[in-house]
């Protein structure tokens, strides 16, 4: 039996690529829906006939772990962006790397390191490729003879389990199903579920400060790290590795965590790192609301997110958000709610979250309560919406090959403030959505994560492309939005990182003076700016 390959061009499973029939079909029920008739299906180009650049540069036999396999370097040129797709799917692999490296211990990665430098080689560091904002692309830069791209995947084991404390230590290169499996031997589980899961890495959550699943309270990867060890350019040199202590917390100076949280390969290779985990969850508890008047769900979700309950799941779908997603098509918003504990029932939580709700004018179903006992899997509207938040991102694949713009984008911004912003957004983005594409177009908002000061919403923007302007046309809704984003005091990203796509509103969030201290700590730690060249700084 031949093994299951990713797609080279797209997101996820190359076998999950709809036929050319079932894509038709989806155009026609997309048209129905949205009124934007398709101009496709067509095609991607197929991995043989993709033409590439020679190598620019060779690694010598010391540095055994890299190769400059030409279906290895088609598959490290892209992450799984909009444009990244876009261009994959023509056959556009003008970027890919010189060479491609697969180190399975922590001394190759160092090899590596200590090569690149002094062959003035820029290196990538690569988890499972889903960035969502050139974050992993890296076209030569001046004054470099080659490009190479650092996979870790081949370093992808939990090394120890320290139950007493709930930590566990886990290597840089493990998918969230790779990391999972293994912790679930010890009884424990991560529970750090982003829309990438199946295939992004620990360390790429580490390095662009990731989002899971969890609604509220442990939300950010941040919050579920204890001790990050990475390997630099300086500290290779120097025979040093950046090691932190595993504490609980300190107040010792400015966190050496906070440093690599965030800082998407360009100050250090993170090799692995000590986790918070948590017993696997026994009990479950789930619910959905539904509301005629979004403004009163907006403030039904504000109430839960400030009453200390903690759901899992407090997403808010729109109206048009829940019609596409097929969660309701009656023109309601709707509140999913999730409650889930490995010690106690979740009857009392829940039924003070539908009490809020209500309170509101919410039309609550009926919740729905399991004791699962070893069981992970969820059921009701939280694991629907879960299945289903993990599907998405295989649809902008077909709508590619349909001729169809289909994105998002994301913030957060304090509850006192979202109404104005989100005005702004729908006016801005709608506008030169229609500018650009033409009508018929759609925008719609659901919530990912809510606080109690305020909320993360993430919209989706889908419009007709023109053959060709593809790009042109993504670029100027993209400017809008992000326009908007930052003049509205709102952040830029709030779990999509920085990278190359968002570095120009990043650069106005951010203080100019820790844009100065950011470059002053890559000279430190990054002498000869191998490290991943033109993202962040």
């Amino acid at each position: 039996m031949s093994e299951r390959k990713l797609s080279h061009w797209g997101w996820g499973w190359a076998d999950k690529f709809p036929s050319t029939d079932a894509r038709k079909q989806l155009g026609t029920q997309l048209g129905a829906m949205l009124g934007i008739a398709p101009s496709g299906p067509t095609d991607p180009v197929a991995l043989d006939d993709v033409s590439l650049h020679d190598a620019r540069v060779s690694a010598p036999d010391s540095v055994p772990c890299v190769t400059d396999d030409r279906e290895e370097r088609i598959r490290h040129t892209y992450g799984r962006a909009f444009g990244d797709v876009v261009r994959g799917f023509a056959g556009d692999f003008a970027a890919a790397p010189d060479l491609v490296a697969h180190p399975t211990t922590e001394e190759e990665v160092g090899h590596v390191l200590d090569w690149a430098q002094g062959a003035k080689v820029a290196v990538v560091p690569y988890g499972g490729g889903t960035s969502v904002v050139r974050g992993v692309e890296c076209a030569l830069p001046e004054g470099f003879a080659g490009t190479l791209s650092l996979d870790l995947r081949r370093l992808d084991r939990v090394l120890e389990v320290e139950p007493t404390s709930r930590t566990a230590r886990i290597q840089a290169g493990a998918s969230g199903p790779r990391l999972e499996e293994q912790l679930k031997e010890h009884g424990m589980t991560l529970r750090c579920f982003p829309q990438s899961f199946e295939h992004s890495t620990l360390g790429g959550w580490i390095a662009t400060r990731a989002g899971g699943h969890f609604a509220t309270n442990y939300t950010h990867i941040d919050d579920l790290t204890a001790s990050i060890r990475a390997l630099t350019p300086a500290g290779v040199k120097e025979g040093q590795v950046w090691q932190s202590r595993r504490l609980p917390g300190s107040g010792a100076g400015p966190s050496p965590d906070r440093m690599m949280l965030g800082s998407e390969g360009t100050l250090g290779v993170i090799t692995e790192a000590w986790m918070r985990v948590r017993p696997r969850p026994r009990f479950r508890a789930s619910a959905s609301v539904k509301f005629a008047d979004y403004s009163k769900a907006v403030d039904a979700c504000r109430a839960v997110a400030q009453s200390g309950l903690f759901p899992s799941n407090c997403r808010l779908l729109d109206a048009r958000e829940a019609k596409l997603n097929m969660v309701a098509t009656d023109g309601s918003s709707v509140l999913v709610l999730a409650f889930e504990s490995a010690d106690h029932p979740l009857e009392a939580w829940m039924e003070r979250a539908l009490e809020l709700a209500r309170d509101h004018g919410g039309v609550a179903g009926e919740p729905t309560y399991s004791d699962s006992g070893s069981k992970t899997g969820e059921s009701g509207a939280a694991g629907s919406w879960k299945n289903a938040f993990i599907e998405m991102p295989y649809l902008q694949n077909v709508m590619v090959s349909l001729g169809v713009i289909a994105d998002t984008f994301e913030t957060a911004i304090p509850w006192d403030r979202f109404e104005e912003l989100h005005s702004a957004l729908v006016t801005n983005v709608r506008g030169a959505m229609k500018e650009v594409c033409g009508s018929p177009c759609h925008l719609s908002c659901r919530f990912t994560h809510v606080y109690p000061d305020g909320p993360a919403p993430y919209y989706t923007f889908i419009a007709k492309a023109r053959p060709g302007a593809e790009l042109e046309q993504w670029a100027a809704i993209k400017k809008a939005a992000s326009d908007t984003l930052i003049a509205h005091g709102a952040t830029i990203t709030h779990h999509h990182a920085v990278g190359r796509t968002h570095a120009p509103w990043y650069r106005e969030q951010r203080p100019t003076e820790m844009g100065n201290a950011l470059r002053a700590l890559k000279g430190a730690l990054d002498p000869e700016g191998i490290l991943n060249p033109g993202a962040l700084i």
